[in-house]
């Protein structure tokens, strides 16, 4: 259950600095956080990605560019380890003591050294690194062989656990790469949605919600959500994609949507399959 003063946030796109937002929030208010900070990427000693030659298409490359619309994504080091680390306890806070945090971020090399995010993690209760798999994209850079991973961290409140038969889809998911989203930096819908079926949570946080893809996730599995976002372009488009999906999932004849099912659709597909073989050997 959550603080009926958590009402007034519910289901809406709030425009502001994530950290101003979550401190106005009620403590314990949360079930889940999914979420996907700015990566830091301008404040890069990697070959082509200050001149935006290691971007996946056109709207990545302008990002490595420009950074986001209200957000450089060029701090230094330091500091943005703090901003994040600030970011992290302030979800803590408001998250529910069996609640938890879905964190994506990506490893990288930097002057020679792995930048494993151990420095923004350090501390907090992280109960296991999931492995999303991407596929798709080009290699721009003749240096290295084309990166197809980014890390999700699970940081969770000691009475967190998943929903029943969820463990069994494992540590790793493989799934493509977000297309045809304006947003330059956006995760896949599935990806958000694979972490919420995965557990009971009623109420979904993402502080940095670009252009909406966890509530529209949200939507999907039946949950309520929160939004913050610091750029208006972003939570005007955040606006209009919930509306389309919501519109999209109340329409009685409408076609499936065309995602991977989700993570305990999985699980139950292969259990049923598994029943069938069995029952043909007999």
């Amino acid at each position: 259950m959550n603080p009926a003063n958590i009402e007034p946030w519910l289901n809406q796109i709030h425009c502001d600095d994530c950290l101003s937002a979550m401190g106005r929030m009620p403590s314990a208010s949360v079930n889940l956080v999914v979420t996907s900070p700015p990566y830091n990427l301008l404040n890069s000693s990697g070959n082509g990605m200050k001149n935006g030659n290691g971007g996946k298409w056109s709207r990545a490359t302008l990002m490595l560019q420009r950074g986001y619309a209200e957000h450089g994504d060029s701090m230094p080091h330091d500091d943005y380890v703090e901003w994040q680390r600030e970011c992290l306890r302030e979800m803590l806070r408001v998250l529910t003591p069996d609640g938890a945090i879905f964190y994506n971020h990506k490893w990288r090399v930097q002057r020679g050294l792995l930048q494993d995010r151990a420095d923004i993690m350090d501390g907090f209760p992280v109960r296991q690194i999931i492995i999303w798999q991407r596929s798709g994209g080009f290699n721009h850079n003749p240096g290295y062989f084309l990166p197809t991973y980014e890390v999700i961290y699970l940081v969770a409140n000691p009475e967190f656990r998943l929903a029943p038969k969820a463990g069994g889809i494992g540590d790793v998911w493989q799934i493509r790469q977000d297309r045809g989203n304006p947003h330059p930096a956006s995760f896949p819908v599935e990806l958000a949605r694979r972490a919420i079926a995965a557990t009971t949570a009623e109420v979904v946080l993402d502080p940095f919600i670009g252009s909406g893809t966890t509530a529209i996730a949200s939507l999907m599995e039946g949950r309520q959500y929160v939004g913050i976002d610091l750029s208006d372009e972003y939570c005007r488009l955040a606006r209009e994609r919930i509306a389309d999906a919501a519109d999209e999932l109340a329409q009685p004849d409408a076609e499936p949507t065309p995602e991977t099912p989700s993570a305990l659709e999985v699980r139950e597909m292969l259990q049923r399959t598994r029943a069938e073989q069995r029952s043909m050997r007999r």
